[in-house]
């Protein structure tokens, strides 16, 4: 019989199938508990503090991922449990009766008419009726930074980031891009390894930021019941985060072969996070929002309103939507995706959504795409779908711009590529898994 082997020869196999990089922060760590034990007394009777009562359970091997899932999911259910009557509030008294029956009074014009209503309150008008949700999103996300959480989310996340080819660093801007894809893109820059950087910026757009927020919030509050909204906006973000992990591994072993380089940091305590500094992340997030509501939003829905009534009527309000110069562009769009059960004025509004996520809710809008009007045209499998391809399919422009500028133009067209490649395929499974397997409809 042969012998079993002794535990040193046990821990010693252990330590040669460790990744070099991985012992070396051991053997560091190792190397400071001797020095602490030597200079240091440490009182074994003293009483365990909040802060190491917390870390059992947030640094637990176990439990850690399935508490931070668990976290995420509990945030999307306040967030949007407690916006959507504000939002509601914000669509439907001002925005969608007060404003309108104010105008409806005083301007005769019908034209100017036409365009406060179709494109300002219906169009710019719900994309600002969602600040109350993102903006109660960035201050959830706010406190939980400020606490000292999102760090031990980091730590936890590392080892399992670490096997599947991603780096401990990378977990912080793709957090980063839950607010926004640039920061996030931006924040690679403290990746020190050229190839961990690279692969981090390439799979950070797949991380849903706040624009992609209004969208999920406006398709799946209008198909989905209430109690549902919740879960499903979760599931989206969450299959971005398994998306973004899956195309890690991917890159990993084809474009940037290797190990990604060690990760160590150091762990805050726990703080009670003060009112101002909260509101001011928050705020420092969201100003965005706003800002391009007025602008770049604005002007596109501007562009896709005056599309929709040219050629002028004979009646100076416009002309039938169906000869109108945006049907010509949607109908040459739509066989593009029509298997997924859209329509023409959903491929339009995924097309200027290149400009702006938000802007595809404010061209549904303003192409009479309403939150009433959506059952009417879509399936809970076909508005899925929608939402999945919203999330993978290319982001803003000035996403693309930043990764350029960090990275290269070739990256940048790489980027668009592997994106709208992804988006199609994904949107198809989801077709085929809920049509051809659950017997799901994809049409009204």
């Amino acid at each position: 019989m042969s012998e079993e082997p002794s535990e040193e020869e046990v821990l010693e196999e252990e330590e040669e199938q460790e990744e070099p990089e991985v012992l070396l922060a051991e053997k560091r760590y190792d190397e400071i508990d001797e020095i602490l034990s030597k200079t240091m007394k440490i009182d074994k009777k003293r009483e365990w503090s909040i802060n190491d009562m917390l870390d059992v359970v947030f640094l637990n091997k176990r439990l850690g991922i399935p508490v931070f899932i668990a976290l995420m999911w509990a945030v999307f259910q306040l967030v949007f449990t407690f916006g959507a009557p504000f939002q509601s509030l914000i669509s439907d008294k001002i925005f969608g009766a007060w404003l309108p029956d104010l105008t409806n009074a005083v301007i005769p014009n019908k034209i100017v008419l036409s365009f406060l209503n179709n494109a300002v309150f219906n169009g710019v008008g719900t994309v600002l009726s969602f600040i109350p949700i993102i903006f109660l999103l960035f201050l959830v996300l706010a406190i939980l930074e400020d606490c000292g959480y999102m760090a031990r989310a980091a730590f936890v996340m590392d080892k399992a980031m670490y096997k599947l080819g991603l780096h401990g660093k990378s977990f912080i801007p793709l957090i980063s891009g839950f607010g926004c894809n640039i920061p996030g893109v931006m924040a690679c820059r403290t990746i020190g390894s050229e190839k961990d950087r690279k692969l981090t910026i390439l799979v950070n757009p797949l991380i849903s930021c706040g624009a992609r927020m209004v969208i999920y919030t406006f398709i799946a509050g209008a198909i989905f019941p209430a109690e549902m909204v919740g879960t499903v906006i979760f599931s989206i973000v969450f299959l971005g985060v398994a998306l973004a992990i899956a195309m890690a591994v991917l890159f990993r072993h084809t474009l940037f072969k290797g190990s990604p380089s060690a990760f160590m940091m150091e762990l805050p305590r726990y703080a009670i996070p003060t009112a101002k500094a909260s509101i001011l992340h928050m705020w420092e997030r969201g100003k965005w929002f706003i800002y391009k509501a007025g602008t770049i939003i604005f002007g596109i829905v501007v562009l896709v309103w005056f599309l929709q009534v040219l050629p002028w009527g004979p009646t100076q309000g416009g002309t039938v939507i169906e000869n109108s110069y945006i049907a010509m562009i949607g109908h040459f769009l739509q066989p593009s995706v029509e298997i997924f059960g859209w329509d023409w004025k959903t491929a339009v509004a995924l097309f200027f959504g290149f400009m702006a996520k938000e802007t595809v809710v404010a061209t549904m809008e303003t192409l009479g795409q309403t939150a009433d009007v959506l059952p009417t045209i879509m399936t809970p499998l076909s508005a899925y779908a929608l939402l999945a391809f919203s999330l993978i399919y290319v982001p803003c422009v000035a996403c693309m711009a930043t990764i350029w500028r960090e990275m290269s133009l070739k990256w940048m067209f790489f980027a668009i590529a592997y994106l709208m490649i992804l988006a199609g395929l994904i949107s198809l499974v989801i077709i085929g898994i809920g049509h051809f397997l659950l017997g799901m409809p994809i049409h009204v």
